[in-house]
């Protein structure tokens, strides 16, 4: 009986060791990074030419309206704070810069804020417009800033490792900058009244958080001050990621469950019938093949309900979590290409990408890294070979 105690003693302090000691997953959450940050800049992009009718002043969903929906649900929305044509702009503009600077890791603790901020600004100006893949965005983008997503994959990491670590990091005036354009920023909306209390109180944690980290990083890098903040972090993160997991653990349950009630999924022929509306047909012909044959249909239906509801339970075996994974993936690339929504898919990737194997994205990352400097080694050759040939003709 003592035995086990201790060797449970043990291994609690074991685990909460590496829960203060270390961000765990700094892979997979590199990933769900890039895969949002990505998903929401190639919307973004591809909308630009609508972005006014989606979001801005010539939308349906007019700014009078917006501001009577926000003053009931209290939803946090910088676009708000003027009905003026180049504020939208600017607040759009802003949003995808934000976007490319996350997929790249760049001053990262500061562009996820920016990036949260867009994303919240922009889907609650206007509720009705999104797929679903909106709804995990919005979720996922608050979630990323409790999150270390740049030890990896990013240019804070490369700026890291090249400047020496944090010391190094923290003698960069980018970093800085861009915090005191966000505390101005905070301040007037605060002293405006643009804030309400919750979002106040959260973007000042925020930005003060920021401020005592560049202090300890820039004149006390291995004091214990700077300790207790690598602690803090580690926390913030490992709980961020925990709640990223669940977050899609319950999508998938929720989902499947809801789907188990409805007749059409119990009799196998809910997919049938999106197939043959106009606006989830982008391929007809491929529509028109799928629904015609029922064996397909029904086999569909079923592992689809199978896979939603099954996922959550095969966490506890890996190589099991590891199959599903995969075809739930591969289910959301048939969802883009057969129903049209690419958005939505790359959305669930990219929450599906947090349960991803380390072995698997060390392995991804290295044939990234591989063929990028054989790319480059082509490159040089190729330019060589044309200043030769060049001043061999003069």
């Amino acid at each position: 009986m003592v035995d086990g105690l201790s060797r449970a003693r043990a291994a609690a302090g074991r685990g909460l060791a590496r829960v203060t000691g270390e961000a765990l997953g700094p892979y997979q959450s590199a990933v769900v990074r890039i895969g949002f940050a990505g998903t929401w800049l190639f919307f973004l992009l591809r909308e630009f030419p609508n972005r006014h009718e989606l979001y801005g002043p010539d939308g349906p969903w007019s700014w009078a309206l917006a501001k009577r929906l926000i003053a009931s649900n209290h939803a946090f929305t910088v676009l708000m704070w003027s009905d003026a044509t180049w504020w939208f702009e600017t607040v759009y503009v802003v949003s995808v810069l934000a976007s490319a600077l996350l997929v790249l890791g760049w001053r990262t603790r500061a562009t996820s804020v920016v990036f949260m901020v867009g994303v919240l600004s922009l889907q609650n100006r206007s509720v009705f417009m999104g797929d679903g893949g909106d709804n995990v965005i919005h979720l996922m983008a608050i979630y990323l800033v409790l999150t270390r997503c740049a030890r990896v994959w990013s240019l804070d990491a490369r700026r890291a490792a090249r400047d020496g670590g944090a010391a190094g990091a923290a003698a960069g005036t980018w970093g800085p900058v861009l915090w005191g354009v966000l505390g101005a920023v905070f301040v007037y909306g605060a002293l405006a009244g643009r804030f309400g209390t919750l979002w106040a109180a959260a973007f000042g944690a925020l930005w003060v958080m920021a401020g005592v980290w560049w202090l300890a990083e820039r004149y006390a890098p291995e004091g214990e001050g700077r300790a207790v903040l690598d602690v803090l972090a580690n926390l913030l993160h490992n709980a961020g990621m925990l709640v990223i997991m669940a977050e899609v653990c319950l999508i998938y349950a929720t989902a499947g469950w809801y789907k188990i009630q409805g007749s059409r999924w119990q009799d196998g022929t809910a997919l049938y019938y999106p197939l043959g509306l106009d606006y989830f047909a982008p391929w007809p012909g491929l529509s028109a093949l799928l629904a015609g044959s029922g064996t397909v249909v029904m086999l569909l239906t079923y592992g689809t309900v199978v896979v939603q509801v099954a996922f959550p339970f095969t966490l506890f075996n890996r190589r099991v979590k590891n199959v599903l994974l995969g075809l739930m993936m591969l289910e959301h690339v048939g969802i883009a290409v057969v129903l049209g929504l690419p958005f939505f898919s790359l959305a669930m990737i990219a929450a599906d990408a947090v349960f991803l194997p380390t072995g698997f994205l060390v392995w991804l990352g290295a044939v990234g890294v591989a063929r990028g400097r054989a790319r480059r080694r082509e490159i040089g050759a190729v330019a060589v070979a044309e200043a030769g040939a060049e001043a061999l003709g003069r």
